[in-house]
């Protein structure tokens, strides 16, 4: 039965706008009335209804006609009624989220919202629980903030809880799961039900849960909720349902795991401790049974007091005291010795029947003295573990207990075999470890094979069996947060054979010295995966790398790693760095990547205002300089107030480019460093290296520019990037204006301020501008243009075109003097927009400069599209936000498309740059390409984010590209004969069709998004997105083979629209922006997906798509697997004789309620959890989900046979001896008579 309030209803009939109705308003009587198909979801809108409402037959079909009456009507009114519907105080009812969806399909509109929602009310669900609540998916990276470690040694699975209430599981490398607990609260200890399927974890905030792991979305079966202690330890016994806890009070309860009670069996510290003790032991640090004697619980107080508990006498038969605090203990495996480790950096190893002093202290740091004193204090050993080999002396593992002289050393792991102690430093703090080893079995040797290490921000596997102890390679992602990462862009359905590109590159990277053996954590079964398309993730880092990684089918896996710093002098002091001062550090962090996956070419934009372009190859080469330009981009404007009787001269008007001369490629700075009062200018604030670099097969420098230093003031941060392989260019923009650079040429097309965009059709009152130095040593000035000026041919052409006329004498002396006149004002003016972008230095890639405090109510978000409201100050900051290169209708008046360039700024204006480009092959190289403003203007409301271009059809029109071919390998003479025809790759609409209203602009802004038709320019559909807040990332995304516009919004919705309609599909409430990170990193892609850092250290993964919803079930990974737990050690004749083997303990007759009683109620809160029959009958979906349900039934159906069998044989084998019986007494009997017996 399906919901009738479309939460996971099947797409309802009827247009659109009937869809979009029913799914986002139904009402509770109209629902009521479609014939009981209830929600099943707790939140939403339409309430279920008991059995007993029902009401008679006819008077329900009744209602059930009115109902669809009102339905229909509703669908034929469309938004009208709903906005009528709202008047009369009937407000729309928003549908709950169960599974996202939206196709995006123009021509399936109706089935798009229908699914997904109406757009009046955002549909709403409670996070929490599993992953994937809310249309997450799947997250990738290390866990954030570890806390606790456990591992299952029968499944080989780990699992990793945080300070944040999740819960992460790893099995073999694919196979990985994320869960969250609902409070929040600090996971403090986990402890697997081992080879059960089952987890318990112990939070901060006293609860235990137990985690059923028998399904691939592991939920909570039971909760408990500790109501007058605090827990601080727990212990499960292997092969045991009893759970003991200990508490702050040094009291230890015992919990019933199956049923998640608490028994009546408790041990009080009074009674545990010497009763002549009059201080309190402390919390209790550990509890563990004796591998020998189930009977034996050895206890440990924090105070330095243990206890050997007898559970069955209920007396403590040992009493160990040491002066110095306990931090962990830990047994050898035949239950006569235990090692305790203290606060003072010391190991005390005791004999279980010598209580009175330990057999041997050990401090595995301390400076031995002389004269037989005690060895100087040390740091605390936190945690120790004592391992057995059958051939071999015992491990001794232990963390911390460093020398305290040991200033700034990094937190070591010792190991300590037999009279060699090796000591392994380790990156980050240690947050716990585990030795992992052949046998589950506490009383048999262990046979320790490797020791997993939990570091703050990484995750380490030791290998014990090899000399050196090598670690193991890592297979999981967990490299993401190497370095922080500032800037994330996500691609799906690449070319297919990228990846493999990539990997054969990237697998040359990979460093030596690992361990030879596989990866020992390998539990868990693979999913199906069932998305064909190829995914790729790229990351930028603070540190100046990139990589790539493989994100295809829900997985993640790293393939290439670029560092970009390598094109750089590295600083070797602090003296040696002055032109790196407009960011305190990590000059190189990459803030903005653009990449063409066909053409494999990658740009990218750093925070020291670089930008350096890379061509993808496969062969190795030296660089002997590196081709590098210098870009002079300033934009000066004159305070509000000008000198008075003074009017600042009319700007010149040349003949000749409006761009600077050629400046040929350079491989060291400019030599002027300094301008003519001694301020730093001309200076780039990154020096590229001055010798020949060796550039290995992968991404290889094509081309390094750099924004200078003028007159005294550092380069603005540059805040959009745009690459095009097919015309040879790339283009970028800041605050200050634009620069357009032909990469193939290595020469600058285009330098202006954001104001010379717009000519003479500058919209906005500007105050008067000052007349600008010359960017470049021989540049010219600049004149304005309007739409129907004519530009002459070499006006915006490259310079290997010739020189242009240079200024008249007159006006330069007047412009110098007015230079003069206002350059303090002017300076000072600068300097203050300079600290402010140094400030913001590490506040990366915001959609504008102007949301350093995220304040969704801030003014600035809301600015006046007014041109009559312009301040200086909105006019100095206008940045360029969004580039776009295609081949579209640039005038009203052309009758056919040509490349030309669209410019986005944060006023919300868009302007369009027309280009000239000559034939391809080797007349590309030498012919100029002729750059010039068209003239046309588009207005939106908020900064502009992102542009695209539509055919008649709906069809997306991707930029021309021009596809991949090895530059480094001679070309042959067929080939040069191909590359000499070659053209840019055309993607405009045939001619076929008709001249007018060709192509579709979509064109999204923080406010607004708009179609315009070209080439008439007409806005043909417009969208107000959001009044009270902003977008923060917009992209338009192909989706069931139809194109959308999905939004991201710094409220936290998720929004996704029609095109070219812009009619609302999904509108749904996710993630508030609490921090930069989300807005640096959000990004969609293709067929329904995105991406965005949930933390600094982990990427979490989302869909809108209910194709992937659907299918995510099989894409995932199965945790659990049927294993046999391997056999118990054999006692030995001898031991079963004279009774040295291990005894056990029938914890059921001590613990169970009939002996103990039961426990307090006040004590403990018992919470059933969702996790149940029902929880898993609901999580496992799909076809892997239906034959793991049957696997399970046909197991238990064969075992309850094979059960009844036996008891059947059994009744026969009685059968058969009463009969045989019954026959011998008929026979002793047979003729005698009755007087006879």
């Amino acid at each position: 039965m399906r919901c009738a309030c479309a939460c996971s209803a099947a797409p309802l009939r009827g247009g659109p706008a009937a869809a979009t109705t029913a799914a986002g308003a139904v009402t509770a009587a109209a629902a009521a009335a479609l014939g009981g198909r209830w929600c099943r979801v707790p939140r939403c809108p339409v309430r279920r209804e008991g059995a007993a409402g029902r009401e008679p037959g006819r008077r329900r079909r009744r209602r059930l006609r009115k109902a669809a009456g009102a339905l229909k009507e509703r669908g034929r009114a469309g938004p009208a009624a709903e906005e009528r519907s709202g008047e009369r105080g009937d407000p729309p009812r928003a549908p709950c989220v169960r599974c996202w969806a939206g196709s995006g399909a123009e021509r399936r509109g109706g089935r798009a919202a229908a699914a997904a929602g109406g757009p009046a009310t955002p549909g709403r669900r409670r996070r929490g629980g599993s992953a994937g609540a809310g249309g997450s998916t799947v997250r990738h990276g290390f866990p954030y903030q570890p806390s606790a470690l456990a591992f299952d040694p029968v499944q080989k699975i780990l699992a990793v809880g945080t300070q944040t209430g999740a819960l992460r599981l790893f099995g073999r490398p694919g196979v990985e799961c994320y869960c969250q607990h609902d409070s929040g609260a600090a996971v403090i200890q986990l402890q697997f039900l081992i080879n059960e399927g089952a987890l318990v974890s112990a939070l901060a905030d006293d609860t235990l849960h137990l985690w059923n792991l028998r399904q691939k979305r592991p939920a909570i079966l039971h909760s408990l909720k500790f109501c007058r202690e605090r827990v601080t330890f727990c212990h499960l016994p292997f092969q045991s349902k009893w759970l003991y806890v200990g508490t702050e009070r040094g009291n230890i309860h015992i919990v019933n795991v199956e049923s998640f009670t608490l028994s009546g069996y408790v041990i009080m510290w009074n009674k545990a401790i010497e009763l002549s003790s009059k201080s309190h032991p402390g919390p209790v640090v550990h509890i563990s049974d004796n591998p020998m004697d189930e009977g034996k619980l050895l206890i440990g107080f924090e105070s330095g007091t243990v206890v050997l508990w007898d559970l069955k006498s209920k007396k403590a038969d040992y009493r160990y005291t040491y002066d110095e605090a306990i931090h962990s203990v830990a047994w050898h495996h035949e239950g006569k010795q235990f090692i305790c480790s203290h606060s003072d950096g010391t190991l005390t190893i005791w004999n279980v029947r010598s209580p009175a002093k330990p057999v041997q202290t050990i401090t595995p740091h301390g400076k031995q003295l002389k004269d037989g004193k005690k060895p100087e204090p040390c740091k605390p050993i936190l945690k120790v573990e004592f391992k057995t080999t059958r051939s071999g002396e015992p491990f001794i593992i232990l963390s911390g207990g460093l020398s305290y002289d040991t200033v700034g050393r990094r937190p070591c792991l010792t190991v300590m075999h037999g009279k060699s102690t090796a000591v392994l430093e380790m990156d980050y703090s240690i947050v716990d470890f585990l030795t992992l080893c052949e046998t589950p079995y506490p009383n048999d040797f262990q046979e320790p094979y490797a020791v997993v290490v939990l570091l703050e921000k990484d995750l380490v596997l030791i290998d014990l069996a090899q000399n050196g102890y090598p670690i193991f390679e890592n297979p999981y992602p967990l490299s993401i947060h190497e370095s922080p990462v500032t800037c994330c862009e996500y691609f799906a359905d690449c070319p297919v054979d990228l990846i493999p590109a990539l990997y054969s590159v990237g697998a040359r990277q990979k460093r030596q010295g690992y361990s030879k053996k596989e990866w020992p954590i390998n539990g868990g079964n693979w999913g199906l995966g069932v998305q064909s398309y190829p995914e790729i993730i790229i990351t930028g880092h603070a540190d100046g790398s990139v990589k790539f990684w493989d994100a295809s089918a829900i997985t993640l896996q790293v393939l290439y790693k670029l560092k970009t710093s390598k094109v750089f002098e590295k600083s070797r002091n602090k003296d040696d760095r002055p032109n790196t001062d407009i960011v305190d550090e990590d000059p190189y962090a990459i803030q903005i990547i653009s990449w063409c996956p066909e053409s494999r070419m990658l740009c990218i934009a750093g925070v020291s205002a670089h930008v350096i372009i890379y061509r993808f190859s496969k062969q190795e080469v030296i660089t002997e300089v590196i081709p590098m330009l210098e870009v002079r981009l300033l934009y000066e404007i004159s305070d509000v107030e000008s000198p008075e009787g003074e009017q600042a001269p009319p700007l010149p008007t040349p003949v000749g480019g409006a761009t600077p001369q050629p400046i040929p490629p350079q491989s060291h700075p400019s030599t002027s460093s300094s301008s003519s009062d001694g301020l730093r200018d001309n200076v780039p604030c990154l020096k590229v290296k001055n010798s020949p670099l060796k550039q290995s097969p992968g991404y290889q420098t094509e081309l390094v520019i750099q924004l200078v230093w003028v007159s005294g003031e550092p380069p603005q941060q540059i805040t959009s990037l745009a690459v095009n392989s097919s015309y040879g260019l790339v283009v970028f923009g800041n605050c200050n204006g634009i620069a357009m650079v032909d990469y193939l040429q290595k020469a600058v097309l285009l330098n202006l301020g954001t104001i010379e965009l717009y000519g003479s059709n500058d919209p906005y009152r500007r105050e008067p501008r000052s007349p600008r130095k010359s960017r470049q040593p021989s540049g010219a000035g600049l004149c304005d243009i309007s739409e129907g000026t004519a530009v002459p041919e070499d006006r915006c052409k490259s310079p290997t075109s010739g020189s242009s006329s240079p200024h008249n004498s007159d006006d330069e002396q007047k412009m110098n003097n007015f230079i003069e006149k206002v350059k303090t004002k002017s300076r000072k003016f600068s300097k203050m927009v300079a600290s402010d972008i140094a400030k913001m230095s590490r506040k990366l890639s915001l959609p504008t400069d102007l949301k350093p405090d995220l304040d969704i109510k801030d003014n600035s978000f809301s600015r006046s599209r007014s041109s009559s409201v312009t301040s200086i100050d909105k006019e100095s900051r206008e940045a360029i936000s969004a580039l776009h290169f295609c081949e579209t209708f640039t005038r009203k008046a052309d009758s056919s498309p040509s490349p030309c360039l669209w410019v986005g700024t944060t006023l919300g204006t868009v302007l369009v740059i027309a280009l000239n480009l000559p034939p391809g092959g080797e007349q590309r190289l030498l012919q100029p390409v002729i750059v010039s403003p068209s003239g046309t203007i588009l207005r939106l409301k908020g900064a502009i984010l992102r542009m695209a271009f539509l055919d008649t059809t709906g069809c997306l029109v991707p930029p021309a590209y021009e596809s991949w071919r090895e530059h480094n390998v001679p070309e042959e003479k067929d080939e040069k004969e191909k590359s000499k025809k070659r053209r840019p790759v055309s993607v405009s609409p045939s001619s076929s069709q008709e001249i007018c209203e060709n192509q579709y602009a979509v064109i999204c802004s923080e406010k607004q998004a708009k179609v315009i038709s070209l080439p008439s320019q007409n806005c043909a559909y417009k969208q107000n997105i959001t009044e009270t807040s902003f977008v923060l990332r917009g992209d338009i995304v192909a989706l069931n083979n139809s194109i959308c516009l999905a939004c991201f919004c710094a409220n936290g919705h998720i929004m996704t629209f029609s095109l070219p309609s812009l009619r609302p599909l999904l509108d749904v409430y996710y993630l508030p922006l609490t921090n930069m990170r989300i807005a640096r990193t959000f990004c969609f892609t293709n067929n329904g997906q995105a991406l965005y850092l949930v933390s600094p250290t982990e990427i979490q993964r989302l869909t809108y798509s209910q194709e992937t919803c659907e299918n995510l079930q099989e894409m995932l990974g199965e945790l659990f697997t049927p294993v046999e737990t391997p056999e118990a050690p054999n006692r030995g004749f001898f031991k079963g004789l004279f009774g040295g083997g291990a005894q056990s303990l029938d914890r059921e007759e001590l613990f169970g309620e009939s002996s103990s009683g039961k426990a307090s109620r006040s004590l403990a809160q018992h919470i059933p959890g969702p996790g149940g029959i029902e929880g898993v009958k609901g999580a496992a979906s799909g076809v892997v989900g239906e034959l793991a349900r049957a696997r399970l039934a046909l197991d238990e159906r064969g075992q309850k046979l094979g059960d009844l069998e036996e008891r059947t044989a059994a009744m026969l084998s009685s059968a058969d001896s009463f009969s045989k019986h019954a026959h011998e007494m008929m026979l002793k009997y047979k003729d005698k008579k009755w007087y006879q017996f």
